[in-house]
């Protein structure tokens, strides 16, 4: 039988042990013997690398250029030390949500009008955890995301300061109570997670058919319920508890 060629790409693709399959000899392959994998060319020293999932493909490019109302931004470097100065190991490290953006796509077509990105060339933003593709550019790490999925502008170290895009709103947490009705202390692990907090800030409001923005509902100091799992946690420089999240997942302005 002659031997069978594989690419690396080609053998991280296929997976045979699927669960409940009827038998072996539903699907016949070579022996071990038989296959073949050819090696991978070595990766250059730089240019683009796109990180997936299954593979890792290295083209020798150096720049890239983002479409429609995608956002190219350059990575924050993961902390490396906690407050207190400990060292942290690589696993225990915090995966970044912020970086500069460092291009932007030309816009997109909303009804009859053109729509420009609205944020700008070296502005310092947050995005949310898990969006976009995460590339390799000459040696940096950057992410390419959708407009939508940057939560905020953030230019400076502190939560409070952040400036929420879109539908979305910037609230301060209501402080989770300390004791039961009763009058016992409960620990952290034991305090209800709020789901109480006051708007700080409020982002321009989403697009409408025509491509205008339609202002929020609700305004900077408005007390307001919002749902429990919703949104983006974040701490301000004081400890104070933030949550970014979207106009539609608050429930009720409380009075």
């Amino acid at each position: 039988m002659a031997p069978v060629q594989f690419s690396a790409a080609g053998v991280g693709a296929v997976a045979f042990a699927t669960k409940g399959m009827a038998s072996r000899d539903a699907l016949r392959l070579p022996p071990p013997a038989a296959v073949r994998v050819l090696r991978q060319a070595p990766r250059p020293s730089r240019g683009l690398v796109v990180r997936a999932a299954a593979a890792i493909v290295a083209p020798k490019y150096t720049t890239l250029n983002p479409l429609a109302d995608r956002v190219l931004v350059k990575i924050k470097s993961a902390e490396q030390k906690t407050t207190g100065g400990i060292l942290l190991p690589s696993a225990a490290q915090s995966k970044p949500q912020g970086g500069e953006v460092v291009a932007i796509g030309e816009g997109r077509t909303v009804g009859d009008n053109k729509v420009e990105v609205s944020i700008q060339v070296g502005s310092q933003v947050v995005y949310s955890k898990y969006a976009g593709t995460e590339v390799e550019l000459n040696d940096s790490n950057h992410l390419i995301l959708k407009e939508d999925d940057i939560i905020g502008i953030l230019e400076t170290d502190d939560a409070k300061d952040m400036k929420p895009l879109s539908d979305r709103v910037l609230i301060k947490v209501a402080e989770a109570e300390d004791k039961t009705p009763g009058g016992l202390l409960l620990t952290e692990t034991t305090k209800e997670k709020p789901s109480i907090g006051t708007v700080v800030a409020v982002g321009p409001g989403p697009l409408d058919e025509e491509g205008k923005r339609i202002p929020l509902s609700v305004s900077a100091g408005s007390t307001v319920l919002y749902s429990k799992y919703a949104g983006s946690e974040f701490k301000g420089s004081d400890g104070t508890s933030y949550i970014v999240l979207r106009v539609s997942d608050l429930m009720a302005v409380l009075s």
